[in-house]
This record gives C-alpha cells, sequence and structure tokens, in this order.
C-alpha cells in the first residue's frame, strides 16, 4: 500500500525553476532514497510533499488523503534539515511539547523509550542549550518518532553524527522497515542510503534523473577471476563468461557456482590470482547519471 504519493510538481520562483516535474511514490514498509547534487530540489520536494511548501502544479497524497488536508499528516514523522529547540527546555520537555502540538496520545513511557531508542535515555532530563550537535540530531529524530508515525520523512538525518551514531540511524530504520513503516530519506551520505534504501529516486535540477531498486540502478552482481596458466582444457571451461582483459567476469553467479568453477580450475592446474567480487557503487552510479544530464 503506497504511504506517499506525487505526481507531477513543479515549483517556480520568480525566473528560476526549482521543481520541473517530479513524480515519486513512497510504499509502506519500504525505505526510499532522495539523491542528488546541492540545489537538486530534494528539500523542496520534500516540503511540498509536507504542504510546507505549496507548489504551482502537480497532486500529493499521503496515507490516503490528498496532501492539501491537514489531517494527511497527523501520522507523518518528519526531522527537518534545520532545526533547533527551546534551549532552556530538557529532552522530555521537548518530546512533550512536540506530542501536545501533534494531538497525539502518547504515554510517557512511550515517550521515555523513544529516547532510549536514539540513545538519549540518560541525558532526558538535561537542557538542550547544553547538547552537542549530533545529540542535537538524536532528539530530532525522537521527535520523528515519537507518535509511532505511518510514514516518516528524514532530511538528512545523519548529517552532524558520528559513525556509531550513523550505525544507530540505520538500525533505526531496519526496525521502522519491519513494522511496515514507510520512509523517505533524504542524505548526503551515499553509503548509508545504500546500505538500507529499498528504492532510490535521483534528482538533478529539478527532475527525476533516475529511480529504481538498487539492483535496477547499479546492475548485475558480478565476479571477476584473474587467471594464470589457462590451457586449453580450462578455455573450454571457461568459454561461458565474459572475458575483460586477462581477467574473466561471471555475472549474476548462484551460492555454489563460482566455488565449482575455481575447484574446477585448480583440478586443471590453473593458477587463481583473485576472486574478487565487484558491482559498481551507487556513488559511481550517481555521478555517472549526473554526468549524462549535462
Amino acid at each position: 500500500m503506497t504511504a506517499a504519493w506525487c505526481s507531477g510538481l513543479r515549483k517556480r520562483y520568480r525566473q528560476r525553476t526549482a521543481i520541473g516535474d517530479v513524480s515519486l511514490t513512497v510504499r509502506r514498509g519500504e525505505v526510499v532514497g532522495l539523491l542528488g547534487p546541492n540545489g537538486a530540489g530534494k528539500t523542496t520536494v520534500i516540503k511540498m510533499l509536507l504542504g510546507l511548501v505549496r507548489p504551482d502544479a502537480g497532486e500529493v497524497l499521503l496515507l490516503g488523503r490528498p496532501g492539501r488536508d491537514p489531517a494527511s499528516r497527523a501520522k507523518v514523522g518528519y526531522l527537518p534539515e534545520l532545526f533547533r529547540y527551546q534551549p532552556w527546555l530538557t529532552a522530555t520537555e521537548v518530546l512533550d511539547l512536540h506530542v501536545r502540538l501533534a494531538g497525539a496520545d502518547v504515554p510517557a513511557a512511550a515517550r521515555r523509550e523513544t529516547l532510549g531508542q536514539v540513545g538519549l535515555a540518560d541525558r532526558a532530563g538535561d537542557r538542550v542549550g547544553g547538547f552537542s550537535k549530533g545529540m542535537q540530531q538524536r532528539l530530532g529524530l525522537a521527535v520523528a518518532l515519537v507518535s509511532r508515525p505511518e510514514l516518516v520523512v528524514l532530511d538528512e538525518p545523519t548529517s552532524a553524527l558520528d559513525p556509531i551514531g550513523r550505525a544507530d540511524v540505520r538500525d533505526l530504520l531496519v526496525g521502522l522497515r519491519a513494522r511496515g513503516v514507510a520512509v523517505l530519506l533524504n542524505s548526503h551520505l551515499i553509503g548509508e542510503v545504500e546500505r538500507v534504501c529499498d528504492r532510490v529516486v535521483i534528482l538533478d535540477k529539478g527532475r527525476v534523473a533516475a529511480a529504481g531498486t538498487l539492483p535496477e540502478l547499479l546492475g548485475r552482481p558480478e565476479v571477476r577471476l584473474r587467471l594464470g596458466n589457462v590451457g586449453e582444457e580450462a578455455e573450454k571451461r571457461l568459454g561461458n563468461f565474459l572475458r575483460d582483459g586477462a581477467e574473466y567476469v561471471v555475472l549474476d553467479a548462484g551460492e555454489d557456482e563460482v566455488p565449482a568453477l575455481v575447484a574446477d580450475l585448480v583440478a586443471l592446474d590453473v593458477r587463481i590470482h583473485a576472486v574478487e567480487p565487484g558491482r559498481i557503487t551507487l556513488e559511481e552510479r550517481l555521478l555517472d547519471i549526473l554526468r549524462e544530464a549535462k
């Protein structure tokens, strides 16, 4: 079932087209990554989805309701890229405030549990003014998650986090997906997107440059074999595989295919210099797409 959907979103600011024509879908139990260079329109698209910016054209549906209906956002959690909480409030008081603003019914125990999920259980009574950037980022995540939303929109959620914090966010996203929550993730950390996202939408100059699952965008997995002393019998055994210079390439290999091939080659006195799994990275694919779009 679809949690977020938009079609034909457009937005101009005076003479500049910020969003040309953007359509995307986020299904329940799915993590969708939003990628693109600075100025591509990622945050503007997010704000139009959430009713924070009015599109010049296009349609939005959130959790089955039109985006213009305020009730469509009742079960949406949002972490903006730039945010600031009142420094005199404690972490618990920030959550309490946002629960009241949302009109949500969240027991105190559930609020404490949310702070624990983001690693702030022992700082619940501390004032936000003394928090580091990373701790404020964790608190922002808690605010987005405290009301148990069905759709979570995260705009650069790991920008101020250390490696442990980023790993914690990955675990949170995996947990949300397992509960059937839909997640739209905007991040410049491509490795994070590659680890957790089911699908990726790449924006460039306000338009969708590419979209699809990671296998669709990255191509087929491959294994490269660098060999020596390849005789006639070995050539026959390798006849079904691609040759790329001094290497042989096995595409879409089954679980037992490569071990069986290596065993056969060893039996034929072939020297195995390297067996290397490989596939183009999401960063490489992103750069290729952006270069092609120029």
